[in-house]
C-alpha cells in the first residue's frame, strides 16, 4: 500500500475509546490550509468541525475531496467564535487580526510554523498529534514517513542527479532553504537555484533559466489565469526550451503545504525524471 493510501485509509477510522478521550478537544476549527490537511489526517471522527475554504480547492489542497465532508470557514473571528471551538488551529501568518482577537477572548489557539523542510513536516505532524490528543496516530504516520524518506535518500545517493530548475509564475523559484528544494533533492535531483546562491527563494530570470540548460524544468502549476505573471510560464522561449527530450514536470498541491502527502509528490517527481522506482 502506498504512503498516500496508507494514511488516507485511516482518516475515517473510528478510534477506540480511552480514558484520555475526554481530555481531547472535541470541537476543533482549522483556519489555515496547511493545518487543515494535517488535522484531516489525524483528527478522530467528529473532532474536526470546520476547515478553511481553501481546503476544498483542488488547485492548492492535496485533500480537497476529503474536505468536502467538512463545513468551511473564511478565517473571520465572528464565524469562528460562533462555532464554539475548544481548539483553533492556525498558521504563523494566518489572519493575525483574527488570531489575536480569539486569543484575547480566551480561545485556545495552536499556532504552527511554515514547513520549509521535510523535517518541519514531521515536527508539525507531531505537534498536531499532541494538540488533538492523537499522539499515537501521529507517531504511526511519522514512522512511515521516516522509512520512506530514508529509502528515497538512499536511492538518490546511488543514482545520477539531473540538474533541475523550479520555475513558478513571475519567475519565482524554490531556493536552497525551501520545501521545494527538499522535494527536489530528496527525489534525487539537483536544484540549480542552490548553485546560483538563492536561499529560501528568489527570482530566476528567464534568460538565466535558458542559459542553465537544466536537464529538467519543473513549472509551477498554472491556474489558467490571464495575469502577466502566469504568461511567463507560456513564454515562447520557455516553450522551446521545454521541447523533448528535456525532462519536464509540474508542481502539485502536495508542494503547497508540507504534509506527509508531500512524499507522493517526491515519488511522482522521480518517475517524471525517469529515475528508478523504489521497491
Amino acid at each position: 500500500m502506498g504512503l498516500r493510501a496508507f494514511m488516507l485509509a485511516g482518516v475515517w477510522l473510528v478510534s477506540m475509546a480511552s480514558g484520555a478521550a475526554a481530555e481531547r478537544p472535541q470541537r476543533v476549527v482549522s483556519m489555515n490550509l496547511c493545518t487543515d490537511q494535517l488535522a484531516m489526517l489525524l483528527a478522530a471522527p467528529g473532532q474536526l468541525i470546520s476547515v478553511s475554504y481553501l481546503a476544498r480547492d483542488a488547485r492548492s489542497s492535496a485533500m480537497a475531496e476529503v474536505a468536502q465532508n467538512f463545513d468551511v470557514n473564511h478565517g473571520l473571528a465572528e464565524e469562528i467564535a460562533f462555532l464554539r471551538p475548544d481548539l483553533v488551529l492556525a498558521g504563523r501568518y494566518t489572519t493575525r487580526v483574527t488570531v489575536d482577537m480569539l486569543q484575547r477572548l480566551g480561545y485556545r489557539v495552536e499556532i504552527f510554523q511554515p514547513e520549509n523542510t521535510l523535517d518541519d513536516i514531521r515536527t508539525n505532524l507531531l505537534q498536531m498529534g499532541k494538540a488533538l490528543g492523537r499522539e499515537a496516530e501521529a507517531e504511526r504516520i511519522a514512522e512511515a514517513m521516516d522509512r520512506d524518506i530514508l529509502n528515497l535518500r538512499v536511492a538518490a545517493d546511488r543514482g545520477p542527479r539531473p540538474e533541475t530548475a523550479v520555475y513558478y509564475s513571475s519567475g519565482y523559484t524554490a531556493g536552497g532553504r525551501s520545501l521545494g528544494h527538499d522535494i527536489v533533492t530528496t527525489a534525487g535531483l539537483q536544484n540549480i537555484a542552490a548553485k546560483l546562491g538563492l536561499g529560501a527563494g528568489g527570482i530566476l530570470p528567464l534568460e538565466a533559466l535558458i542559459l542553465s540548460d537544466a536537464d529538467m524544468v519543473i513549472r509551477g502549476a498554472s491556474y489558467q489565469g490571464h495575469s502577466r505573471s502566469e504568461e511567463m510560464l507560456r513564454h515562447p522561449a520557455l516553450q522551446k526550451m521545454l521541447a523533448a527530450p528535456r525532462l519536464t514536470a509540474e508542481t502539485r498541491p502536495e508542494w503547497t503545504c508540507g504534509t506527509p502527502l508531500t512524499l507522493n509528490a517526491i515519488h511522482d517527481l522521480r518517475a517524471a525524471a525517469g529515475l528508478e522506482p523504489l521497491e
